[in-house]
Parts: C-alpha cells; structure tokens; sequence
C-alpha cells in the first residue's frame, strides 16, 4: 500500500540578523582633511596632481581620487616639473618636502596635524639631548616620517613588550619615548609601563600619542563585539588603525575580520550568528558600511542597532593655499 502524498516542507526562513554598527567609526578628522586637500588641489590647479603614497590606506578612497585627476607615486622623482604635489596624511621626512623646494614644486602637506604634533615632540627631545625609544610598526609610512624629523641614530624603534625589556640603554642614558598614532591603546600602555620599568629616567608626553580617533573607535568595537557573534572591521590590510580593530575584538575572545568591501564577506560566515558586529577604521568612508548592510541584507532580514561610545566634532584646518 502506498504511502499517503505528503506536501514538501517549506524551506525554513533565516532568522533575522542583529547588526551592531559602531559609533564612531569611519573617517576621522585628518583623514577628512587629507582628501579634501586632494580634490581642492585637483579644484585649484586642475588635473594632474600627484599624491606621494597613497592619501589614506584605503583602495576606494584612492581610486576615487584617480577619477578625479589624482595621481599617485612613490616618491618625489616621478613628479614631473611644474605640476603641484600633496604629501599624504602619514606625514613625511624632512628631506622631502626640502627636494620639493630644491625643485621648486608647489607642494601641499596633508600630513594629520596629531602626527605633525609628534614629529614636533621627536624634534625637541632631541634638543633636549634624549635618545628617544619610538613605540610604532617598523616600515609603516607615520614610523619612517617621525624617524626622518630627527639626525640618524637618534630614534630606536620598538614593538613589543619583549622589546622594550630587551634594550640596553644605562640608567644614564637621557630618554624619552614617543608613540605612533595608529596603536593599540592596550598594547601601548604595557609597553610604556615596561619601559618605565626598566628605565625609570624615561620622559614622555602627558597622554601617549595615540589619536582621539584610534582611541573612539577601539572602545567602540569593545562595545560592540560584548554584544556580537562575529564582528566585520572595513577596512585595508595595510590601514594599521583598521587592523588593531580587529585584534581588539579578538582578544575580547570574539571571531573578527578584517575585510575591504561587501564583496570580500563569505556567507558561511553567517552561519549561526544571530548578532554582527560592524565598523570601519578611520580611512574607510561610509559609503563602504553601507555596501556592507546592502550586503547582509541580501542573505537575511537585517536589523540596525547604532552602538553609541562617543561623540566626534573635531576639525582641522587646510593649508593656507587652499584658503580663499
């Protein structure tokens, strides 16, 4: 006897998606001021004009920049004669902008005022006669700019904890230490703590250098990833305030990623996750955490939740060239 017709079970529906978006997140002031420093320059002098590095450590922003007239080089000798120049916001040697004036380049420094205000800090330590110890990533373009302010041999490098332990300055030895501004504000402060351990003479800022902004959103993504099954950090490889985002939330034990647009996420990801967690580092703009929504919403119903943890209405001034 044939069993009696059974009609297929529905496909069961995907619950629906919490999404936690961080609050700030995104483009910070300097960031802000260094690409309207470009798209003013394109406005003032007209296409080309060439950007030394990347503007900001971001892939959208900067082919954004192309479109519109911007040319990006490495450094100074690909820069034809006679066209204007822009330094990017990671800051720059000294020897840079003085071959700019030796070619009698208009260039235009977009570096962040908060790096500008470190490289001041590197020079008057060296004035002051101390070897200054630099808590910051070996190669990165902020690194290389503060190591060029000050006479070689005058800045020692560090990453680590283990690091700090490990250097052999005497307890006569005049120092100082000075931080990138892009750290992790955890990991900077138990390095600083193992250097005035180790050095009790060591003098630095009143507050490390770490930025208002890299500080706002690492206490946004704690925030947000208490309440989060996985977390998504926008952001470039290469973006170190992007990828601290993302070892913030995974020592507070929660998976994270770092990804540079919608297209990189993995639907597998969701699996499971019944609350996301999202933000972007300070060289991502808005429109990419928007892509990112669009996104999600494609495989489940999505709620927004806006994770507030402070508020931002810094601004900096442009340089006077562009004022007028």
């Amino acid at each position: 006897m044939n069993a009696p017709f059974q009609q297929p079970a529905a496909a069961e529906a995907k619950p629906p998606l919490t999404v936690l978006i961080a609050a700030p997140r995104g483009f910070c002031a300097g960031v802000d001021r260094a690409i309207e420093i470009v798209e003013r320059a394109i406005e003032r002098y007209g296409a080309p004009v060439y950007v030394r590095h990347e503007i900001v450590h971001n892939r959208y922003v900067v082919e954004s920049l192309k479109a519109k007239g911007a040319v990006f080089v490495e450094e100074l000798d690909e820069v034809p004669d006679g066209v204007p120049v822009v330094f990017s916001a990671h800051g720059v040697p000294k020897s840079v902008p003085a071959e700019a004036e030796r070619r009698q380049l208009d260039y235009l420094d977009a570096t962040c005022p908060l790096v500008s205000k470190v490289h001041r800090q590197a020079e008057r330590q060296v004035e002051a006669g101390r070897h200054i110890v630099f808590i910051g990533h070996r190669g990165h373009p902020e690194a290389v700019g503060t190591f060029g302010q000050v006479p070689d041999g005058q800045m020692t490098v560090i990453e680590t904890v283990a690091e700090a332990e490990a250097l052999e300055f005497s307890a006569e030895t005049p120092l100082a230490f000075l931080t990138q501004t892009t750290l992790s504000v955890d990991d900077t402060a138990d390095i600083i703590a193992a250097l005035k351990a180790r050095f009790p003479q060591i003098v630095g800022p009143k507050a490390d250098d770490i930025c208002y902004a890299t500080s706002n959103r690492q206490a946004a993504v704690k925030e947000v990833a208490a309440g989060s099954d996985l977390v998504l950090v926008i952001g470039a490889p290469n973006s170190s305030n992007s990828v601290r985002l993302v070892e913030v939330a995974q020592r507070l034990g929660k998976p994270a990623r770092l990804i540079q647009r919608a297209a990189d996420i993995d639907p597998e990801w969701l699996d499971g996750v019944e609350a996301l967690g999202l933000t972007a580092g300070a060289s991502a703009p808005e429109e990419l955490v928007r892509e990112v929504v669009a996104r999600l919403g494609q495989w489940r119903a999505v709620e927004e939740k806006a994770v507030v943890t402070a508020e931002e209405n810094m601004v900096f001034k442009l340089p006077r060239q562009l004022i007028s």
